[in-house]
């Protein structure tokens, strides 16, 4: 019996991007037995973008010790401009059609994924100047739940208790590896590298936090309802133009010097950050156009798994027993909602933006 079928997705006939799976004619599934990477193709997407969005951040950790430092907005630039060349030449070469506006019937989605995303990305960098990374990763970590949410609201994709309970869990992991000073008291008090904050700045941290999860959770709720009526590269390319284009007006407004490579290894943190970007977006993209958003936020959680074994190898930072705790809470509910079998989509948005 079919559920409600949700505004956002636009029964149309349109091209259907990088769909893996047989359908019928009356657009069901064909009844295959799959095996568990097939089943969970989207998931273990979003899992390893995560690899790739923690490398990334290590990379820019690296940069900033460099001289001199380079802002975060030039930061933006020098990434989303890698990325939206490495779309348009991929698309150029495979000749993709619309290769910067996009397919008819997406367009205004892939502007609200564009727009959305942008704000999640520069709330997060602007919230660091306030708030200790601890305190902004719990708070923007929040984004799996809302989005999750989000699906289940506006897509009217299925969202069970499983789930939440996985998600809650795996927030809670987050907190024992951040140990925010908020819950923590004395124990994180004075975060290490960050000036004194009034009141008033801390709140400005937050409200800079939440605008992220809100810009999160709208770019990759889009990036579901899109589905695969759209390339990887389509989302990723309109997205990354307008972050380019904002930031680069953000330095001017703002009146921010260009920092010009002084090392070799300068530029090289700088290439990897554009290129672990690109590749996280793309997989990201992937697993979120193959995925349920309430089942494939929770891969997310992964990538402070990540942080903390890359932060070990790079930094020689020994977790702490709480750490090793919250990873292994993160790693357990990741791998529960991976292993649980999924209902078959009848109406889902999956089946929808396939045909």
């Amino acid at each position: 019996m079919s559920g409600p079928k949700s505004p956002l997705i636009h029964h149309i006939d349109i091209e259907n991007y990088g769909s893996t799976q047989t359908c019928q004619d009356d657009g069901a599934i064909a009844n295959e037995p799959l095996s568990f990477t097939a089943r969970n193709a989207g998931m273990l997407l979003i899992i390893y973008s995560q690899f790739f969005f923690a490398s990334m951040d290590i990379s820019v950790k690296l940069l900033n010790g460099l001289e001199p430092p380079v802002h975060a907005l030039q930061i933006i630039v020098i990434r989303m401009g890698i990325t939206f060349v490495c779309c348009e030449i991929y698309m150029t070469v495979m000749g993709i059609p619309d290769p910067i506006t996009g397919p008819k019937g997406v367009r205004m989605m892939l502007l609200i994924r564009s727009v959305t995303g942008f704000f999640g990305l520069s709330g997060m960098y602007w919230s660091l100047q306030y708030l200790s990374v601890a305190d902004a990763t719990v708070l923007v970590f929040l984004t799996p739940l809302t989005t999750a949410v989000a699906g289940s609201v506006f897509l009217k994709e299925s969202y069970s208790v499983k789930q939440a309970v996985a998600a809650v869990f795996s927030l809670l992991g987050v907190v024992l590896i951040g140990r925010p000073a908020f819950l923590f008291g004395s124990l994180n008090a004075v975060p290490q590298g960050l000036p004194d904050t009034v009141p008033a700045q801390r709140l400005a941290g937050v409200v800079a936090c939440m605008v992220s999860v809100l810009g999160n959770t709208g770019a990759y709720t889009s990036i579901r309802a899109i589905g695969k009526r759209a390339h990887p590269m389509h989302v990723m390319s309109l997205f990354s133009l307008w972050s380019t284009i904002i930031s680069s007006l953000g330095m001017v407004v703002f009146d921010i010097p260009a920092v010009y490579p002084t090392s070799w290894m300068w530029i090289l943190l700088l290439f990897t950050v554009g290129v672990f970007g690109f590749a996280a977006q793309t997989l990201l993209t992937m697993g979120l156009q193959r995925e349920t958003v309430s089942r494939g936020v929770t891969g997310m959680y992964a990538q402070v798994l990540f942080a903390v074994v890359l932060e070990r190898l790079f930094f020689g930072i020994i977790p702490s027993l709480l750490s090793v705790l919250g990873a292994v809470i993160i790693m357990s509910s990741a791998l529960y909602v991976v292993m649980q079998k999924q209902k078959p989509h009848q109406n889902g948005t999956a089946n929808n933006t396939a045909k």
